[in-house]
């Protein structure tokens, strides 16, 4: 069995939080066979504070002799605990309704696949991300935006830094990807190039909670600041030069295929 490990730089998480993390992983491992744990959310976007839970976002794979009997098995297996004081936020997908969801343009499963910060890598996932990158579509449009809009009205309920960041970094990622086909959540990583260098006010005040509140003048010079980070993402979209749809399927349906056959054996 693989070994799970922090791909994060020394510090980021404490070491408590890390050997919490550690052995949730291992214990899911023992139950099924993982293909990726990303470690995602507020960690993998460039602005975890120390109260942020560990967001372990996986694809496992089936046992193929499981899924040729009668008994349809589950595809998505959750866990959200508290475990010594650290929260730990679980999901994992089968390997086959992920690889849909990555063909159609979901980012969450192209984060997970082609994002930076993977917990536990398999010889598979070079195979799943070699594939993944070239099926970057302008269909990533629809998750981004459908994201980003939600953030915002979310932003009007509750006026706190994580919820204006989660604008910023939703669209800046989608943008990105639309302009270049590469997926990468920081959302440290696009903010001056996009022009909102000023965000890094957001990014001090998120830091030093997970429900900072925005001190009261910031929440009205960010509202139209928002809309404008949806503007970036929807003329990201119109000049893409991606393929309107991913040009994979067929080879993904073969590749699929291909590893079920080679897990019965």
């Amino acid at each position: 069995m693989l070994e799970p490990q922090w791909p994060l730089p020394p510090g980021i998480l404490l070491p408590h939080a890390e050997s919490v993390g550690l052995s949730a992983v291992r214990e899911e491992q023992a139950k099924r066979r993982h293909v990726v744990v990303g470690l995602v959310g507020a960690h993998a976007y460039g602005f975890a504070s120390p109260d942020s839970d560990l967001d372990l976002k996986a694809i496992h794979v089936e046992s193929t002799g499981v899924l040729l009997g009668l008994k349809t098995p589950a595809v998505t297996f959750d866990r959200l605990e508290v475990i010594d004081g650290v929260e730990i936020d679980y999901t994992s997908n089968e390997l086959g309704p992920a690889l849909v969801a990555i063909l159609k343009g979901n980012g969450n499963f192209l984060e997970r696949v082609l994002g930076p910060w993977n917990v536990l890598e398999t010889p598979l996932l070079q195979e799943l991300r070699d594939l993944a990158a070239r099926s970057v579509s302008r269909q990533i449009v629809r998750h981004y935006r459908g994201f980003a809009q939600g953030q915002l009205r979310e932003f009007e309920k509750a006026q706190t830094a994580k919820k204006a960041l989660y604008v910023l970094r939703t669209a800046l990622t989608g943008a990105v990807a639309l302009r270049t086909g590469r997926i990468d959540p920081d959302v440290n990583h696009h903010l001056a190039d996009f022009g909102f260098a000023d965000a890094n006010e957001l990014l001090e005040i998120k830091r030093t909670g997970e429900r900072a509140p925005l001190p009261t003048p910031v929440p009205d010079r960010w509202r139209s600041r928002l809309n404008d980070a949806l503007q970036v993402l929807e003329d990201a979209a119109s000049a893409s030069p991606l393929p309107e749809e991913a040009p994979t399927w067929a080879e993904a349906d073969a590749w699929l295929r291909q590893t079920r056959l080679r897990i019965l054996e």
